[in-house]
């Protein structure tokens, strides 16, 4: 496409091109104005002007006529009766006269034509009439019968043929009239088409200047856009036509080539992507080989490593029932500490075993009711309670989605713990509560025990992970991990909550049922000033349990019994909430 020469803007192009044609068209208004003033003169003259002439030049030739007549019969009869039409044709030619000439303003020949009736007329008057009715008057009939001759019919002949010359003139000015009127017509009409032509020259022109300045152009423009939209980024677009085309094109190019810098980034991007995608595949891979393996190994445990575990624990058993106090005291001592290890070594295994079936042996989420939970965990930690003297509560907790077994689990590890880590001399208490907070509910687990320092608030829930020696409180510190993990499974969060003023107040978040949170939200509509605290964490408790001396009966992570021989090992100085 050739560019379109010339560096003025489309705008200045086109408001010149309009000018052009409005000068045209203002030039040609102004003289067809003109011309139709002209016109409406020119038709004013032969209307108003001509043809009342015309009409009144014979009422002026009948009143002459009429003076005449009565002239003559007066003559004849000498009744004065007679000379009735006479003085009436002179009133109306004087009226008659007097109207002509208000209308001679632009006709100065007929006034010239109308000055000479009258000059005639008077003279006829003069020379005939004066005389034929003062002789009748005085003489009689005879005499004025003899004045009327030859030469006073030659006289109003005169007469006559003025008031045709006069007739001849108006003829003739309203001949000139219409043919002023058809003239200038003809010119209005002229105008009109040349108008006409000129609008239709300046459409043609505006056409023809905008499909070369704009049609093909922006046509051209459009076809290139629409090759980069194919795919073709990499393709230059090069505008055409007036400068405002030309900068859009280099905006258009502009944004293109950012376009393609951004494609490259975002393919680059995402060959990186797929490379971490084959990575992560690979180690996904690798972790579904790796829990192949954990499950081997897991089967391993359960069933051929605790065969022969079991033989060891039961041979030390035989041994220290058939010979203790046969041998020396450290061969008692060695048999003892053997007897113990395997069995810390069972109980290690069987909470191991219970760890890594959270989430794999699963049956399904259902609506859990945690108030029929804690009578099932207050029935399992009973014998904990009663031997501590410790005291359990829970206020109003809800309904939320999860599997019961698992939440059974997490809930008695949670009391046990609280019972384990009690205080010296003083009854622990455990209280279970809960609140809603936006779209979860938030269940704490409050005692009066012995506490935790903040530094150690994240090490609690690593797996095995022990604050302080199994001397002072023995245990395989898995529980809190399995705490975690069942929480985590649920989609919740967990955390130890170090701003209490007294013991260990561990909360953790579970995802409530819709109609709980609707609920909450028109209960906080309707009395915005006093809002329902869902927790009720200070509320009477709605159950009280009393302390029982033996260990909970949940097989996954037994609490370990206090009436069991201590385990051996390096004594700790830290202290310690959880096991």
């Amino acid at each position: 496409m050739t560019p379109v020469v010339g560096g003025w803007s489309l705008r200045r192009r086109v408001i010149t091109l309009l000018t052009v044609v409005g000068v045209l068209l203002i030039a040609l208004a102004g003289a067809e104005a003109a011309m139709a003033a002209r016109n409406r003169t020119q038709i004013d003259a032969v209307l108003n002007e001509t043809g009342p002439l015309r009409v009144q030049s014979q009422e002026l030739l009948n009143a002459l006529l009429d003076q005449e007549t009565a002239i003559r019969g007066y003559a004849v009869s000498g009744d004065p009766a007679d000379l009735s039409p006479y003085r009436e044709g002179l009133e109306q030619e004087k009226s008659v006269v007097a109207g002509m000439r208000m209308l001679l303003g632009d006709y100065p020949q007929i006034g010239q034509e109308l000055r000479i009736v009258e000059e005639r007329t008077a003279q006829w008057r003069q020379s005939v009439a004066e005389p034929v009715i003062t002789t009748t008057e005085q003489s009689g009939t005879s005499a004025g019968q003899a004045l009327v001759t030859e030469r006073a019919r030659q006289q109003f002949d005169e007469v006559r043929s003025a008031v045709n010359d006069l007739q001849e003139e108006i003829l003739t000015a309203r001949e000139q009239s219409a043919d002023n009127v058809r003239t200038s017509s003809n010119v209005l009409v002229v105008l009109l088409i040349v108008a006409a032509l000129v609008v239709v020259v300046a459409g043609a022109v505006l056409l023809l200047s905008l499909d070369r300045m704009v049609i093909r152009p922006l046509t051209g423009l459009a076809n290139q856009v629409r090759e980069v939209a194919e795919g073709d980024y990499q393709h230059g677009i090069a505008a055409v036509g007036p400068p405002e085309f030309l900068r859009l094109g280099e905006d258009v190019d502009a944004m293109r080539q950012k376009i393609a810098a951004d494609l490259a980034e975002v393919r680059a991007a995402r060959e990186r992507i797929e490379w971490v995608n084959s990575q992560l595949q690979k180690q996904a891979e690798e972790l579904t080989r790796s829990n192949r393996d954990l499950e081997q190994f897991a089967y391993v445990a359960s069933h051929d490593l605790q065969e022969p575990l079991r033989k060891v624990a039961s041979f030390c058993q035989l041994l220290q029932r058939r010979y203790a106090g046969q041998l020396d005291e450290r061969a008692d001592q060695y048999i003892a500490f053997a007897v113990d290890g395997a069995q810390r070594m069972q109980r290690l295994i069987n909470d191991l075993l219970a760890f890594s079936r959270i989430g794999r042996l699963t049956t399904g989420f259902v609506e859990v009711d945690l108030n029929k939970v804690m009578g099932d965990v207050a029935g399992q930690t009973e014998a904990a309670r009663q031997y501590a003297d410790a005291e359990l509560t829970w206020s109003e907790l809800p309904v939320i989605s999860g599997e019961e077994p698992l939440l059974t689990n997490l809930l008695a590890n949670l009391v046990s713990n609280s019972i384990k880590f009690r205080r010296p001399d003083v009854p622990p208490k455990v209280h279970i509560s809960a609140r809603l907070v936006g779209a979860e509910w938030e269940i704490s687990c409050q005692d009066n025990g012995i506490g935790i320092e903040p530094e150690f608030a994240d090490k609690i829930f690593v797996i095995f992970q022990r604050l302080h020696s199994k001397d002072a409180y023995p245990g395989t510190g898995i529980g809190l991990a399995i705490v975690k993990k069942i929480v985590e499974y649920h989609g919740g969060r967990v955390w130890v909550d170090t701003d209490v003023p007294e013991g260990t107040a561990i909360r953790f978040t579970l995802p409530a049922l819709p109609g709980d949170i609707e609920a909450a939200a028109a209960a906080a509509v309707d009395s915005s000033e006093q809002p329902q605290d869902l927790a009720a964490g200070d509320a009477t408790p709605s159950n009280e349990v009393p302390a029982a001396p033996t260990e909970q009966s949940d097989s996954s992570d037994r609490p370990d019994r206090a009436d069991e021989a201590p385990e051996s090992g390096r004594t700790g100085d830290m202290r310690e909430t959880v096991g």
